[in-house]
């Protein structure tokens, strides 16, 4: 690895409206540039929006997904590179050849096509695939590697994506102040998010707490450090469909620690500096030697029968516990 200057940043999406979309990433792109950075990220599903998604069937689906590399979305996000000379990340809905569906993430630079990630834990709409490989790729003289919002999650997905060389992973999201079982969690009232120029504080103190940022601090550090990896965290701001979402772009280094966060109530921009002595002075790397990989045989049985595997976000959970409307 070497020492590099990369971007994540947060801004408000419209529903189903690319070209909005990637005039926001163009202009955000160059913010990025004149702080210095490299690499400028991107939230999931940035391109199109993304909790709206839930709402459409497979054939209006398809008709918001695009071919990767090959689709208008990723010539412009390619043409956004070149001009402002980075590399480019944002998320989209990917078709492939025979018609599949898949959340997709991808990275271009000036002279084109580098890298896409499929989710492997999709949710938000049934006609959606879930990838089935990891991704690491060498980008700017750095391992690079991708997990997709749930993917990080499951501490399995960061260890091998870790263990196939990344150095830092890129993480897009869209995620926080959603309905749940944990205490303190929960939805932003819209009202808060309409009146933030009027009253800052009190969306702030949502985003802050265990809504937003709480929640995050309770795993986020802990995948950079138990890897010792650099995390790269894109969320993003504002209201994205019927939820309001709260940013809180970071980047935290290998120790865990917090190099960059946006607190912004609006489209915003956080660069950090990324080091390559921290990766081998980090905890993380220690432990990766220390393993016993003959010991964890468990982790790699297929679930009993009945049991197979299925991703259920803690939001839909909560919907599942809420008591039926009583009738008229």
């Amino acid at each position: 690895m070497r020492d590099i200057r990369v971007a994540t940043v947060q801004f408000e999406h419209h529903d189903d409206d690319k070209p909005y979309n990637l005039a926001r990433i163009r202009d955000l792109t160059r913010v990025a540039v004149k702080q210095g950075a490299e690499i400028v990220s991107f939230h999931e599903c940035s391109i199109t929006a993304y909790t709206y998604l839930q709402h459409l069937d497979r054939e209006q689906l398809t008709a918001v997904a695009e071919p990767v590399p090959d689709g208008p979305s990723v010539r412009a996000l390619t043409a956004i590179a070149r001009e402002a000379g980075v590399v480019v990340m944002a998320g989209l809905i990917e078709k492939d050849e025979r018609g599949g569906l898949y959340n997709c993430y991808v990275a271009v630079s000036p002279d084109g096509f580098l890298a896409k990630h499929r989710k492997l834990h999709t949710f938000v709409n049934p006609h959606l695939s879930p990838g089935d490989r990891y991704t690491v790729v060498e980008i700017l003289g750095i391992q690079v590697g991708f997990l997709t919002c749930y993917d990080n999650n499951l501490a399995e997905n960061v260890r091998v994506t870790t263990l196939m060389g990344a150095e830092v992973i890129f993480m897009p999201h869209v995620t926080g102040c959603l309905p749940s079982v944990m205490p303190g969690r929960g939805s932003v009232d819209r009202r808060l998010w309409d009146e933030r120029h009027r009253d800052p504080v009190r969306l702030r103190q949502e985003f802050q707490g265990p809504k937003g940022r709480g929640w995050l601090m309770r795993w986020l550090p802990a995948r950079a450090w138990e890897n010792g990896v650099y995390a790269v965290f894109s969320n993003p701001i504002g209201l994205d469909d019927d939820t309001i979402k709260p940013g809180l772009a970071m980047i935290l280094d290998p120790f865990g620690e917090v190099l960059a966060e946006s607190q912004a109530l609006e489209d915003d921009v956080v660069v950090a500096l990324l080091t390559a002595d921290k990766i081998e002075q980090a905890p993380g790397r220690r432990y990766l030697r220390a393993r016993r990989p003959e010991l964890y045989g468990k982790l790699v049985e297929p679930p009993p029968a009945g049991q197979e595997p299925i991703t259920k976000p803690g939001w839909a959970m909560a919907h599942e516990q809420k008591p039926p409307a009583k009738s008229s």
